[in-house]
């Protein structure tokens, strides 16, 4: 059984040197047209199919095995976040106002680490890998339209793997539970509509200040009055915008906020609770409201067998049973859940902290522990060599 622990380990310094490459020159999402050909060169100096793509960034390549067989695919995210970087690394961002705060140049090293590693190994491959290198992330766009452009096709994909790093946990640790691990994830924007006027006479006007103040501490009555205390929802209004002078009432007000919850039916449910609580709110104001409720991404669901052979197989090879830990689920949100949506999938956090680095995800002052990429490069390898050995 084949171990690609030391064969990552092997290429540790070119791995590294991609990532500083590519934390060098960060883009945001939907932008990340450098990035795009970086990762394309690599593949293509492996000798990996790169296809002929829709989307104006990202990159899908793909490795043929030594006979046919099934695909697996794996996935990276490539955009930047508008950060201004304050690491003070000799190789911190060039580009003013943009840095990879959140580790997605770590997660396209790995991944280009990975198909290096499986490129060398590819007469033990009994199918295919897919490898997905994902834009937009960060905006929660990225997997949903690579989806509409077929990315789970020609060849179909049977199962993904992706990963994401976790400063908050110790290199050579790997966080990985089944169930749902990532939650739900809804925008929302909220415009109340009254009538201005002078901020001393506020008897002759409809005031959407206040309205909206209103709105903002009865939609908190969903999660204390109609909603089970055992299940965790979060609805938060972070953007408000509105006047333009203290002393002046304005015509309206626009709020933007977004709600988080581990249970799909009552993702569906907050609209219709969430527009009764607005509209009749702002009506009790005297005033009008529009509310618009998107649905960014389902929650991230790690199927319990899927999870336990990772466990007990490839990840244990590459990081050790022994450090292998329970992930406690987050409010946060990952579009790779669009992926599950259609797909078998897994998605784990590998450490990527020491005593040093360990700064949250998006900080002036993010990075991680190098050496965590080696052991990220393995487990894609691990996993997409094992998946095939044992379905292929």
């Amino acid at each position: 059984m084949k171990n690609f622990r030391e064969e990552a380990q092997a290429l540790g310094e070119e791995i590294i040197a991609m990532r500083r490459a590519l934390h060098e020159h960060p883009e945001i999402s939907s932008q990340e047209t450098w990035t795009t050909e970086f990762i394309a060169q690599e593949l293509r100096r492996l000798g990996l199919t790169v296809l002929p793509w829709q989307g104006e960034t990202g990159v899908v390549a793909l490795l043929h095995g030594k006979k046919e067989g099934p695909c697996i695919a794996l996935r990276a995210d490539i955009d930047a976040l508008p950060v201004q970087e304050k690491t003070g690394l000799p190789y911190a961002s060039k580009i003013p106002g943009v840095m990879h705060a959140c580790g997605h140049d770590a997660h396209t090293a790995s991944l280009l680490g990975a198909a290096r590693i499986l490129a060398e190994n590819r007469d033990s491959l009994n199918g295919t890998v897919k490898f997905i290198f994902q834009p937009a992330e960060e905006v929660s766009t990225g997997a949903a339209s690579m989806i509409s452009l077929g990315v789970l096709e020609n060849p179909t994909v049977e199962f993904i793997y992706g990963q994401h790093n976790q400063p908050e946990a110790p290199t050579g640790t790997l966080l990985l539970s089944s169930g749902p691990i990532m939650a739900c994830m809804g925008l929302t924007k909220i415009t109340v509509r009254g009538r201005g006027g002078h901020g001393g006479i506020p008897h002759e006007t409809r005031d959407p200040v206040v309205a909206a103040a209103a709105i903002i501490m009865s939609l908190q009555t969903i999660i204390s009055r109609e909603t089970d205390p055992f299940q965790p929802v979060v609805i938060t209004t972070g953007s408000i915008h509105a006047g333009t002078a203290g002393n002046v009432i304005p015509d309206s007000v626009e709020m933007q906020g977004t709600i988080r919850t581990f249970d799909l039916r009552l993702f569906d449910e907050l609209e219709d609770r969430m527009r009764r609580i607005i509209t009749d709110t702002a009506h009790a104001y005297r005033c009008e409201a529009e509310f618009t409720y998107v649905k960014s991404a389902p929650y991230v669901y790690n199927p319990e067998d899927l999870t336990e052979w990772l466990t007990s197989g490839p990840l244990a090879k590459v990081f050790g049973p022994q450090n292998i830990k329970p992930l406690r689920p987050k409010p946060g949100a990952e579009d790779f859940a669009h992926y599950q949506a259609k797909v078998p999938g897994v998605f784990a956090w590998y450490g990527s902290g020491n005593e040093t680095i360990n700064l949250p995800w998006h900080n002036p002052g993010f990075t991680v522990d190098e050496s965590s990429l080696i052991l990220a490069a393995a487990a894609y390898a691990q996993v997409a060599h094992d998946w095939l050995e044992k379905n292929g």
